[in-house]
């Protein structure tokens, strides 16, 4: 048994070009962490969270992060906090994969 819930969830996430695969790390009453892994090309689609914050940990290669009005490619170990109501997403500009982690407290 491991502690670590990153390695086996994003081990076999392997996402094509342009597309987006994702598996949820945590699920809580209370926080939501899930992985995204962008392949080359891909997008996380900005959108917003009314009532929870939003965390982004960038925990490999280097995906451009949106926030609001505005953007900047970041290298893993990189964070972001995306405030309640942020308007916040993510893109792949990069040859390689890209991995973050997305985490959301409160829960709805």
């Amino acid at each position: 048994m491991t502690l670590d819930s990153y390695a086996a969830a994003v081990s076999d996430l392997d996402p094509e070009p342009g597309e987006v695969e994702s598996a949820e790390l945590v699920v809580t009453d209370d926080v939501l962490v899930k992985a995204f892994v962008l392949g080359p090309g891909a997008t996380v689609d900005a959108h917003e969270h009314a009532d929870a914050t939003n965390v982004f940990h960038v925990v490999e290669g280097e995906p451009t992060v949106v926030r609001d009005d505005e953007e900047a490619a970041l290298a893993a170990p990189a964070v972001v906090e995306n405030a309640r109501g942020a308007v916040h997403g993510a893109r792949n500009d990069t040859d390689e994969r890209a991995v973050l982690t997305a985490s959301i407290a409160p829960l709805p």
